[in-house]
């Protein structure tokens, strides 16, 4: 690892000063899981590196019936796993989290962080896209709310100017009768995804048809993906084994994922197939249960 100036702002001010001063040589660390392996590989070399663990005002989880879920960057995956609001209000939030890496890293990365890093194997982004979440960004000319799907732009790289700082994941209420889910494959508990998926279901709940999909996938594109053409096939009928299948083989067919030791680009096209069906299966279940 090479050597580098270490700054440690205190306050959201404090960092966006900061970031100005440098010019764009300064780099964000929100917990390190990710940067730190990046550094001591010698593929990310900082000259500044502009650790905000001590701004502690981004440090929150905060509920409101009306306006929904406000995430601080700089809640750990920990805290939104154990979250009591959280687990009754999107439960599938704390359930990715039971599955993001081990504990140790659990306990110190960030929402933040993981969000900010652009990894298209990641969890979150994904999960907050079916959420139609938003992320709120600050910097020297003020803030700016970006849609989560709108956020990443290729591999490792986020619409994150460089003197600008991510404060805060904002989630929206859950309309009625909607079941969301998440799940990936591993190798084993924790592994980031070969392939992962998460959906979002809103049914009539007389009728059963479903009202509104959004369905994301990770690892199979150089971003997360949105997989607007599966759900064209969905929207408007009740969700079965032959839709399901339709909808898995529309994405497949869509994606373009990378080919490593974890599985052939043709396995991970399959795999998306068979996640995305198994995924929005289930969040159509989770639906049908709310009504």
């Amino acid at each position: 690892m090479k050597d580098f100036n270490y700054y440690t702002p205190k306050t959201v001010k404090e960092t966006v000063s900061t970031l100005v001063e440098l010019k764009g040589d300064g780099k964000i660390m929100c917990g390190g899981q990710s940067m730190l392996l990046l550094m001591k590989q010698n593929m990310l070399t900082p000259e500044h590196v502009v650790d905000i663990k001590g701004v502690s005002e981004l440090d929150y989880i905060k509920y409101d019936k009306g306006k929904g879920l406000r995430i601080g960057a700089l809640a750990t995956h920990n805290a939104v796993e154990k979250s009591s609001v959280i687990k009754k209000n999107y439960p599938v939030l704390a359930e990715m989290e039971d599955n993001l890496a081990v504990v140790q890293t659990r306990n110190w990365g960030t929402i933040g962080g993981n969000v900010c890093h652009g990894d298209p194997a990641a969890d979150p982004p994904a999960v907050f896209i079916v959420l139609n979440a938003k992320y709120r960004l600050v910097g020297p000319e003020g803030e700016r709310i970006v849609e989560a799907e709108d956020f990443y732009k290729d591999y490792l790289e986020v619409d994150l100017a460089h003197d600008e700082i991510l404060c805060e994941v904002q989630v929206p209420a859950l309309p009625a009768n909607t079941g969301i889910a998440h799940g990936k494959l591993m190798a084993q508990k924790g592994d980031m995804g070969v392939v992962g998926a998460a959906a979002s279901v809103t049914i009539d709940p007389s009728t059963g048809i479903c009202h509104d999909v959004r369905i994301a996938l990770t690892n199979v594109a150089s971003t997360p993906f949105r997989a607007k053409n599966s759900e064209k096939v969905l929207i408007g009928k009740v969700l079965d084994e032959k839709l399901l299948e339709e909808a898995g083989k529309i994405a497949a067919e869509e994606v373009n994922p990378p080919a490593d030791v974890h599985g052939s680009e043709e396995y991970r096209k399959d795999m998306a197939r068979i996640f995305l069906k198994r995924v929005t299966a289930q969040a159509f279940e989770r639906a049908k249960q709310k009504k």
